[in-house]
């Protein structure tokens, strides 16, 4: 069965500049190839492929290109251990129970003039067909992009977090535009959806679903570019500043983190500083601020001995600011730099890295303890070595203590 076929909202692309205007008047900067291979996804009909790290635009290239040709959007997200129930369609199994309730009721008008037992069993099972029909078909994204009157955009985000088979489910819809509804027959689109497919590169993908894509990899931006996005989304912050914070930026991607700063990072990090009223950079501020691009303790740990050089080679990254009273609870009205003894009778200037290193006593947590100082495990939590036998151990050292 095929969608009623709708002519798009929006005109077609009329050339790869056409595409990167259309864009970057829905806020998404492109570069040259980015917006041929978009181009070609519109010509040829085939779905893209766009692999790279995390937060480098590509879910966001989807949204746009939906925004850009007026077409509704439907995304899929992907996880381990989805079923393809999830992702072409299921049934409704409320309302064919509700159907056979109501058939039940029925049944004795059906075989009232029925001539014998065979002709009533026959009337009865004529029924049947509809319990598996469009008005018991509950479409999930692949089914709806498919069938769906209105033209459409599908997202299938995350790919590679799918597992095998689920990518198996994808070929069909990939290849044809088509889903295979085993009760009622092959639904086929007269107006093809533009796929957009997303992957983090946490596994390989197969041959077989590359082989239907167009392919493209993104990396982060350069310098001009991403100053670009920074100009488009507006955050607010002065040109000079905005500039020297995409260097930063940069500067901390370099440095090897768990977790590099994404673009939106980046742009949250501009608004969070003009919110401030930051019109120069300093490493004191950017320090205060750094936990917007920066999820994990080793990665703030170590960027903050850099942002210095990062920023100014000359100048210094003053001591972090740790205030707590006895109890570990933090109190703003007592001033930055005083720690109260247990008598709250005087207070004496202290070295906020000293207090913490006071706090991170040996034995307080094992190396295996996500977040503590060092490279961190190097493998696999052993079974029976979880977090219980990690707490159960630290117990142990403090009876033996």
């Amino acid at each position: 069965m095929s969608a009623t076929p709708q002519n798009p909202p929006h005109p077609a692309f009329g050339s790869v500049d056409d595409v990167a205007e259309r864009f970057a008047a829905h806020g998404y900067i492109t570069d040259r190839r980015l917006a041929t291979t978009v181009f070609l996804l519109t010509r040829l009909e085939k779905p893209v492929l766009l692999e790279g790290p995390a937060g480098v635009g590509k879910t966001e290239l989807a949204k746009a290109l939906a925004a850009a040709t007026g077409r509704r959007l439907l995304r899929l997200q992907c996880y381990e251990g989805q079923d393809e129930s999830r992702a072409l369609y299921e049934w409704d199994y409320g309302k064919q129970l509700l159907y056979t309730q109501m058939l039940r009721d029925k049944i004795g008008d059906l075989t009232a003039d029925a001539p014998d037992l065979a002709s009533a069993v026959q009337r009865i099972e004529e029924q049947d067909s509809v319990f598996f029909s469009d008005r018991f078909l509950a479409p999930r994204p692949l089914l709806d992009a498919v069938r769906g009157e209105q033209p459409a955009v599908l997202l299938i985000d995350e790919v590679d977090r799918a597992d095998e088979a689920l990518e198996a489910v994808l070929l069909e819809c990939l290849a044809e535009y088509q889903v295979s509804v085993p009760e009622i027959g092959t639904y086929t689109a007269k107006i093809p959806p533009y796929v957009v497919l997303t992957s983090n590169n946490t596994r390989d993908l197969s041959a077989a679903l590359k082989r239907r894509c167009l392919h493209l990899f993104l990396d982060y931006p350069d310098a001009e570019r991403e100053l670009e996005i920074l100009r488009a989304k507006d955050t607010g912050l002065p040109e000079a500043a905005a500039r020297h914070l995409v260097e930063v930026v940069r500067g901390l991607r370099e440095l090897r983190l768990r977790k590099n700063p994404s673009i939106s990072e980046t742009v949250d990090w501009a608004r969070t500083l003009a919110v401030l009223g930051v019109d120069e950079l300093d490493p004191a501020v950017l320090a205060d601020t750094a936990n917007v691009v920066l999820k994990y303790e080793r990665d703030l740990h170590r960027a903050l001995s850099e942002l210095p050089r990062l920023v100014d080679p000359n100048r210094t990254l003053p001591e972090p600011n740790l205030h707590h009273d006895g109890h570990g609870h933090h109190h703003g009205g007592h001033g930055p730099h005083h720690h109260h003894g247990p008598g709250h009778g005087h207070s004496t200037e202290v070295d906020g890295r000293q207090v913490r290193e006071a706090m991170d006593r040996q034995g307080r947590h094992d190396e295996g303890y996500y977040g503590a100082p060092g490279p961190g495990p190097t493998q696999r939590t052993a079974a029976g070595g979880g977090q219980g036998a990690r707490a159960f151990a630290a117990i142990s050292r403090r009876r033996a203590d």
